[in-house]
């Protein structure tokens, strides 16, 4: 018979064995299965579908290569009064903000001016000068007819008539200076939005739009030249573009671009090039470009970002992949291209790819993948994952 110490150890050491046996199994089930190389990763069917994996055939396809670059929508300069004080004094107050909206001779603000009381001064004064010679005209033409009568009924002298006669031209020409005189004082006035009633100096809008700057503030004192507000017309836009010397010869005064602006995201606009430069700036190395966008719906606005594309070649048959299908990997850009295996499952191998142009949503691949392999289009962030875990894991 065994010795009792000796059947209780073993017991023991049964119990132990056993229960080790018991909890192993759950170490040994893995997410997806790690391949023998750094470089693929297994999926089962339920993984694939928890993730979302789609693959497809890559295939050549006829594509225009095209270009994305930064644009931003700025006012239309010719469509735009940036307006300034026209004389030194102080703003009195100011009627619009920016946003508002306003209309062709529509008063922005009011400006106390030495040069404005000056400016009515002369147009008092050259009215009523105006209304005195024209009395004088008046005056001397009936003279000249009643010499004229006088001397047809042999009551009046000729020397009478010269007279009466000289004495109209010289009223004629008083008359015609303090017209001028009158002209200049009104075109002066006018200028300054004054009127006989008020020395104020009136800032009217030359234009229908918004205003998009307000620098005057009442109470400042203003010099002439100084800005005031300014106001452009919505309707028109003009799109900026720094453009690299690659896509000049596509770039023509009178062609069309697309854009796009984050504000919606859903529409595409169109701009017509008006104006390409001369050369390239000499620090960027980069052509700037200008187009016009017309913006009577009034959805865009100044100083937009916008998203430009500019076709950058001739049509050409390359590998084209959605744009989800490409990630970033320590930096590089990669695809996975996927091998189905039995049941529903797949082996993903990571390929570093070289890319090309984008055309729309997909973006030419120039090496790293070839014709007719099956590439990851759908969840490849789900398999970034999973490489990312098993380097965590090797760690």
């Amino acid at each position: 018979m065994m010795p009792r110490t000796l059947a209780v150890r073993l017991a023991v050491l049964s119990g132990v064995a056993l229960f080790g046996g018991c909890t192993a199994s759950p170490r040994q089930e893995a997410a997806p299965e790690a391949s023998e190389a750094a470089d693929t990763v297994r999926f089962s069917a339920a993984q694939v579908d928890h993730g979302g994996v789609r693959w497809s055939e890559a295939k050549l396809e006829a594509m225009v290569p095209t270009l994305e670059l930064t644009g931003q929508l700025v006012p239309d300069e010719d469509h735009t009064a940036r307006l300034a004080s026209p004389v030194e004094g102080r703003v009195m107050s100011v009627s619009v903000r920016i946003g508002d909206r306003v209309q062709q001779g529509q008063t922005l603000a009011l400006l106390q001016s030495p040069t404005g009381s000056a400016a009515r001064a002369d147009l008092v004064k050259g009215d009523a000068d105006v209304a005195s010679k024209r009395a004088a005209l008046a005056y001397a033409r009936s003279a000249r007819e009643r010499a004229e009568r006088l001397l047809a009924a042999k009551a009046g002298a000729r020397q009478e008539l010269d007279r009466a006669r000289a004495d109209e031209e010289l009223a004629a020409s008083a008359f015609a200076a303090a017209e001028a005189e009158a002209t200049r004082a009104r075109a002066a006035a006018s200028q300054l939005g004054i009127s006989a009633d008020s020395d104020e100096v009136h800032l009217r809008s030359p234009l229908q739009g918004i205003v998009i700057a307000r620098d005057a503030l009442p109470g400042v004192v203003v010099m002439p030249g100084g800005a005031l507000v300014s106001v452009t017309d919505p309707s028109r836009l003009w799109l900026e573009v720094a453009a690299p010397d690659s896509a000049t010869q596509t770039l023509r005064p009178g062609g069309r671009v697309t854009f796009t602006v984050s504000a919606l995201p859903n529409e595409v606009f169109e701009a017509r090039i008006e104006n390409v430069g001369g050369s390239l700036d000499p620090e960027t190395r980069m052509l700037p470009v200008r187009g016009v966008v017309d913006n009577r719906t009034g959805r865009l606005r100044p100083n937009m970002f916008a998203t430009v594309v500019l076709e950058s070649g001739a049509d050409t048959q390359a590998l084209g992949v959605p744009d989800a299908a490409i990630v970033l990997v320590d930096e590089k850009p990669v695809v996975f291209v996927a091998t189905p295996e039995a049941g529903g499952g797949a082996r993903f191998e990571r390929r570093a790819v070289r890319l090309g142009r984008k055309d729309g949503a997909r973006t030419l691949v120039t090496g790293g993948v070839r014709a007719g392999e099956k590439v990851v289009v759908e969840g490849a962030f789900a398999i970034k994952a999973q490489f990312e875990r098993s380097k965590m894991a090797e760690g």
